[in-house]
């Protein structure tokens, strides 16, 4: 499995999040506490936003994320108010620069944690149905793009929501097909670059672990000492695959079978099902 970050909210450099945290992105890629490896080391990537520009910056590798010398340097220079990172530990599909997340089409980025069980019996009947015009745009061989590329067939430009909804039902249905009792496992981190959607839903009822922060202006009242907090601006939004560090009140659990949308007109918190 993998682990991610997303975040969102006034510009920020990217070294504050990746690096600076007790229990980093990068700490996580060699001691993760809540995924099934220990070490995230089969690559890495970051996308993030800049004003004037319609579609996201996207750089990913195959080394591990902990001794990479350039994700230090774009991570201390580069100031974004919304990025993915992403750090990978491959559940059989090839170790190769198009499999490492975030993926991107047009202004869309997408992430992914988790496995479609059996992906090597669904795989064929999965890629048919892709639109055809979107499938020339599928680089790697993950199930994670699959998901992706199924989900803007299904809608995800218009109905973010429905699109991923409708996805996981297909994934579902083709999977019982095939004979796989409990086809999908996933939590989605999406974004347009405006709004940011994340996604925790598996067919077990098992999802793999993510939370989402409290508001800063509350963990300052609570931690007024913590240099970190200093940093990041009030309107700070982080999902994270796993917390960041071990600060009192700072991490909410995401329930099992819901979606958040973090958003300028508001955050909101809805259940999920396949479609």
């Amino acid at each position: 499995m993998c682990r991610w970050l997303a975040y969102s909210g006034t510009p920020i450099l990217l070294d504050s999040i990746l690096y600076k945290p007790v229990h980093s992105l990068i700490d996580q890629s060699l001691h993760a506490k809540m995924g099934v490896e220990t070490t995230n080391g089969d690559g890495f990537g970051v996308g993030w936003y800049v004003p004037d520009k319609d579609t996201p910056a996207v750089v990913r590798d195959t080394g591990p994320a902990w001794s990479d010398r350039n994700l230090r340097e774009i991570a201390e220079h580069v100031v974004s108010p919304l990025f993915f990172a992403h750090i990978r530990a491959s559940t059989g599909t090839a170790v190769q620069q198009t499999n490492c997340h975030p993926f991107r089409y047009g202004r869309w980025m997408w992430m992914h944690n988790g496995a479609i069980a059996g992906f090597h019996l669904l795989r064929r009947d999965l890629a048919l149905s892709v639109a055809p015009e979107l499938f020339p745009y599928m680089e790697g061989s993950t199930d994670s793009e699959m998901m992706f590329y199924l989900a803007l067939t299904l809608g995800l430009e218009e109905d973010p929501p429905g699109a991923v909804a409708r996805m996981a039902g297909l994934v579902e249905r083709v999977g019982h097909e095939h004979g796989v009792e409990f086809p999908l496992q996933m939590s989605v981190a999406v974004t347009d670059g405006v709004r940011l959607w994340a996604f925790r839903y598996s067919t077990r009822k098992e999802s793999r672990s993510l939370f989402y922060s409290t508001r800063v202006d509350t963990l300052r009242s609570l931690h007024p000492d913590v240099a970190f907090l200093r940093e990041i601006a009030d309107d700070a939004r982080l999902i994270v695959s796993e917390p960041l560090g071990d600060l009192p009140g700072a991490w909410n659990a995401v329930p099992e079978g819901t979606y958040g949308v973090v958003q300028p007109e508001g955050d909101r918190m809805h259940a999920f099902a396949p479609a």
